[in-house]
């Protein structure tokens, strides 16, 4: 009876591993049927070797970064926790309209340096407020933060100009009243992220003696951070949607087209988990500033998505945090 019961055990195996192979084996051709299928449904090539979904996809960072939420709303109860720490800001007008406001978060150290930060938020509106959180750092190490409001494209009817227009407003003031602020005008430094990195990028073209009367190439420096720096592919993709793109703004609003006119030491970087179009805009920006002989740091930090690198600009030991305590030759206390 033993003997028997073991050896239909035995027989029992075999067939519940003969199934196993069987289904394994079926799985396999579907899944080569669904690869089959994908490969044939992929559209015609868009850019590079995208089609359309996934281009759009490559200028969507909510495809690759799941917890993109979470961490954005960090950005905000940071801020709001630092500014208890420590204080609310000067809020001061510098342009005529509504939005043209900055905020001044000032260290303690006088004729301190000054980081003006341009965020990010896919040219649509995020407030300032949000984008606090790396005061702190910056005020321990003896430095000022500024960090401007401008007006959304959606605000301007998908013309990316006036903001463009409004975050040079924003740097010429800071410039303009680094004494009035106790802050050092020749020691102005810049920092972007994301669509803010491509505000300042082409921010950073501007003739300062010509358009606002100030001393040539008073930035000394920037940190820019996962940003976009020819707008061709990004015209292609569906941000096209609220962007109304021409080939005007396409061209004057792409800084690796007018390199000649950068004169500004750049520090690039991106995250490993970012998208592909977002790692190589920054990539081909940081060769073609070399091939051009323009001083060019770049960067790349594993293991982290798009919205977790300006997490690391709140801190001395994040890529970002560390990467402008350098630029601007500072410690953090």
């Amino acid at each position: 009876m033993t003997e028997r019961n073991n050896k239909g055990v035995k027989l029992d195996r075999r067939t519940i591993l003969a199934g196993i192979s069987a289904g394994l084996a079926a799985t396999g051709a579907v899944s080569a049927q669904q690869a089959a299928t994908s490969a044939s449904e992929k559209g015609p090539a868009v850019w590079l070797d995208m089609d359309q979904k996934q281009l759009d996809d490559a200028y969507d960072q909510s495809k690759y970064a799941p917890n993109l939420k979470q961490v954005t709303d960090r950005y905000t109860s940071n801020s709001n926790d630092m500014r208890a720490r420590l204080g609310e800001p000067k809020r001061f007008n510098y342009g005529p309209t509504a939005i043209e406001k900055l905020e001044v978060y000032s260290s303690k150290r006088p004729n301190a340096p000054i980081n003006i930060h341009i965020h990010g938020g896919a040219w649509h509106q995020r407030p300032a407020t949000d984008y606090a959180f790396p005061a702190e750092m910056l005020m321990n190490a003896g430095a000022h933060y500024v960090v401007p409001d401008f007006i959304s494209v959606d605000e301007a009817n998908g013309d990316l100009v006036p903001m463009v227009d409004q975050v040079k407003r924003a740097i010429a003031w800071t410039l303009r009243n680094a004494p009035m602020l106790g802050g050092d005008a020749d020691r102005v430094y810049v920092s972007g992220f994301s669509s803010g990195s491509h505000l300042a990028g082409v921010a950073l073209l501007t003739d300062w003696k010509k358009e606002f009367d100030l001393a040539p190439n008073p930035i000394k420096g920037a940190v820019l951070s996962s940003g976009m720096y020819d707008l061709k592919p990004v015209r292609l993709s569906a941000r096209s949607k609220y962007v109304k793109f021409t080939d005007a703004m396409e061209d004057a609003l792409s800084t690796q087209r007018h390199l000649a006119q950068l004169n500004v030491p750049l520090v690039l970087a991106h995250g490993t988990y970012e998208t592909p179009e977002f790692k190589r805009q920054t990539r081909d920006f940081a060769a073609a500033l070399k091939a051009a002989s323009k001083p060019v740091q770049f960067h790349i930090n594993e293991n982290y998505n798009h919205f977790e690198m300006m997490e690391t600009f709140g801190s001395p030991y994040g890529l970002l945090g560390r990467c402008v305590l350098e630029q601007m030759q500072l410690r953090s206390t």
